[in-house]
């Protein structure tokens, strides 16, 4: 049987950031995962979608909010215990998602100790089941992304830390933009195989981009002084622990690779720097830096980022066809 089509993430108009941070998130799943925050009706869940068409078992699992524990881990086989007598394992949710996306829809509203065992895996990559005279440890590498309307209830800060990053979305959409996105949505419904033919080239080529980034990223070097700039600005955002500075380095490193680039550039620090800081700032925290002297206050905070685009200084043959320095450079409507 063949399985439905997903809205591509190529043809999502808008929410830049947030495809960037799942874009990421992909390429170095050790990040930790994807938290969005948002509310009903801003696409998240194809967003979620869309990113597991870029992985390469194209694996997507939702874990149901009504989830017990033995349904999320995996638990004995009973039929093959009553029957034949034999302890044997039964997968789970966990085991299904490995290799693709986990997605967690209103993860606020999950018991804290699901969330923080689903966190536990994602973070060591493995799930060990030790219960009902079993014995059981089985790969669990996937990209977990969850979701949630803080109105609904908030995460336990402990349980927000544990996600690599967070990003939050508005409902407040442009008329133009938002016209883009239904006008879109209507032509996916009313053929999804022939609007995702319409989009495989874009779509490919983000694919490609991504397949690319992973393959470089170990080469990328995870160097001291990255990771001195981005202490510095942890502890004056006044963060507690550590996860943040690991985090922001992890995808200071998954956005160079994500440019083709080396090395970790500034641009790649700055990329990033909401993302891993935004759950984790202090609200009094001293700016991350002052202003130079003759530099006034608001253009020290501009990031040296800004006005370069999502694909950075990537060399120019590499660039996707069209695609521009000084815009966010998702694919445009074939």
């Amino acid at each position: 049987m063949t399985d439905t089509p997903h809205f591509p993430l190529s043809a999502v108009v808008g929410a830049d950031d947030l495809k960037l941070a799942l874009c990421l998130a992909a390429i170095d799943p050790k990040i930790g995962g994807v938290l969005i925050e948002g509310p009903r009706g801003m696409a998240k869940s194809t967003l979620a979608r869309g990113l597991a068409d870029l992985l390469a078992s194209g694996q997507f699992v939702t874990l149901p909010l009504g989830a017990t524990e033995e349904r999320l881990v995996g638990t004995l086989d009973l039929d093959a215990a009553l029957g034949e007598g034999r302890a044997q394992f039964s997968p789970g949710v966990l085991a299904k998602a490995d290799g693709g996306v986990l997605y967690v829809d209103e993860v606020n509203l999950l018991p804290d100790h699901l969330v923080d065992l689903l966190l536990d895996v994602a973070a060591s990559g493995t799930n060990l089941i030790e219960r009902d005279g079993i014995s059981h440890r089985h790969s669990a590498r996937f990209v977990l992304i969850g979701t949630m309307n803080p109105e609904e209830g908030e995460l336990r800060p402990q349980l927000l830390d544990r996600f690599g990053f967070n990003v939050a979305l508005t409902g407040q959409t442009l008329p133009a933009e938002r016209g883009q996105i239904i006008r879109r949505r209507l032509d996916f419904d009313s053929d999804p195989a022939g609007f995702c033919a319409q989009w495989a080239e874009p779509q490919a080529a983000l694919r490609e981009r991504c397949t690319q980034a992973r393959a470089q990223l170990d080469r990328i070097e995870l160097d001291d002084q990255a990771l001195a700039q981005i202490t510095e600005r942890c502890f004056a955002a006044g963060v507690d622990g550590l996860r943040a500075d690991l985090v922001w380095l992890r995808g200071a490193r998954a956005h160079a690779a994500w440019r083709g680039a080396s090395a970790i550039a500034e641009q790649d620090i700055e990329a990033v720097a909401e993302f891993a800081l935004r759950h984790r700032r202090q609200e009094q925290a001293p700016p991350a830096s002052p202003p130079s002297e003759g530099q006034s206050p608001e253009a020290s905070n501009t990031s040296p980022a800004q006005g370069q685009g999502q694909w950075g200084d990537m060399p120019a043959a590499a660039l996707p066809t069209g695609a521009r320095r000084d815009v966010p450079s998702w694919p445009k409507k074939p």
